[in-house]
């Protein structure tokens, strides 16, 4: 026989827990002429294989059910796949923790959270130490923070020297240039990079250009290049998300191939209105030339650029936030070769050095696409006119 006090020191259980299951039935205590409670072997038994059922996480109520009839299958099958899900949520709880420290990848949690949210994630990665450069590269190249690093390494290493990071042709820039309503005064290009575009504005037009760019020696090589132009032009090393300029500053918005970075249609309401009343928006995206796409083109642009769309579609975006189109065009073959033939040229030079690289495997990738598929897609410019 057992005092309540030795009962519960040999089960693990509290004096106040053993008087709940003696009042529910599954203990049967004995009070002794002198007020003590005792309990039997049978109970300490019965104890014990409730605290086994419990292990295979059946509730109280459960194990009740179990130790005073036949045990109900279709109980144990719903309890099983309760655990099961458990189990999975508490694994990937675990891998993400694990990643989170490094010790595993965040590619696909870094996905999962731009598409539901993409400013917070941005603000978030910002918080973690990278500079506005690297989480905008994070979030569009690499997707994963404990290998970004390395990453963006190998890749700069591929880029440069390279004139051209994106399709862009001289002569599609100065075709769009003659599609403006008007001739513009001032003009703002947002990601000018190496300023290929930023010499057509130059010489084509008598406005002042300002280009900026987030990378400082990228601007730098543009004033080297253009500095002919004098006070025409002005640089500025500024980010895209939160450009320093007042309202209505601008008639002429120019951005080739950066507005993707942001998101098309973030960055077609960030940019309004430092627009002029009918101020116009020039910008090149990415899009499907139809909805008809094989698998591993559509995958590809799937990782690399999840908002990928039709140009009707952006063109009816565009119209929801404001603008009317005034006329677009897809860049002719000269723009796609102007980057990738000496990207793939770079690429064959870099194959040893950078061997296993995820960065270079990724830009092969890119460039098997489109090879093999590249009547699939097509970088379109729009002009756009502010409507409102």
């Amino acid at each position: 026989m057992y005092r309540i006090s030795e009962l519960a020191e040999r089960v693990g259980l509290s004096r106040s827990t053993l008087l709940y299951y003696e009042k529910q039935g599954l203990i049967n205590g004995q009070r002794l002429a002198n007020g003590y409670r005792t309990y039997s072997e049978r109970d300490l038994q019965r104890l014990r294989l409730i605290q086994k059922l419990q292990a295979g996480g059946l509730s109280l109520k459960e194990c009740m059910a179990c130790l005073d009839a036949k045990v109900d299958r279709q109980l144990l099958q719903n309890r099983l796949a309760h655990l099961d899900a458990e189990i999975a949520q508490k694994q990937q709880s675990r891998e993400l923790l694990a990643a989170l420290l490094g010790e595993g990848p965040l590619k696909q949690w870094h996905e999962s959270v731009d598409q539901v949210a993409p400013d917070a994630h941005f603000d978030w990665l910002v918080k973690q130490g990278f500079d506005e450069k690297q989480a905008l590269h994070l979030k569009w190249l690499s997707k994963d923070m404990n290998e970004h690093d390395a990453y963006m390494a190998d890749f700069f290493k591929v880029y440069e020297g390279l004139e051209y990071w994106g399709p862009g042709e001289a002569q599609d820039s100065e075709k769009a240039l003659t599609l403006l309503p008007t001739p513009p005064t001032q003009v703002l290009e947002i990601g000018c990079g190496n300023g290929v575009a930023t010499q057509v504005l130059l010489q084509q037009t008598n406005a002042h250009v300002t280009a900026i760019d987030n990378d400082q020696p990228a601007l730098e090589r543009l004033q080297a290049k253009l500095s002919g132009f004098g006070p025409q032009l002005t640089t500025q090393c500024a980010s895209m998300t939160d450009l320093p300029f007042a309202d209505s500053s601008f008639d002429l918005i120019w951005s080739e191939g950066s507005a993707y970075i942001m998101g098309f249609e973030q960055a077609l309401t960030a940019w309004k209105p430092l627009l002029q009343r009918d101020g116009v928006l020039v910008v090149s995206d990415l899009v499907w030339r139809s909805e008809a796409t094989t698998e591993q083109s559509r995958e590809f642009w799937q990782n690399g650029y999840p908002d990928l769309t039709t140009a009707q579609e952006r063109v009816r975006q565009a119209h929801a936030l404001g603008y009317t189109l005034v006329d677009q065009f897809a860049l002719s073959n000269a723009a796609w070769e102007n980057y990738y033939l000496p990207l793939e040229q770079r690429v064959a030079e870099m194959q040893d050095t950078l061997a296993g690289s995820p960065a270079l495997a990724d830009i092969r990738a890119e460039l098997a696409v489109w090879s093999l598929h590249n009547q699939e897609f097509a970088y379109q410019m729009f002009i756009f006119q502010k409507a409102e």
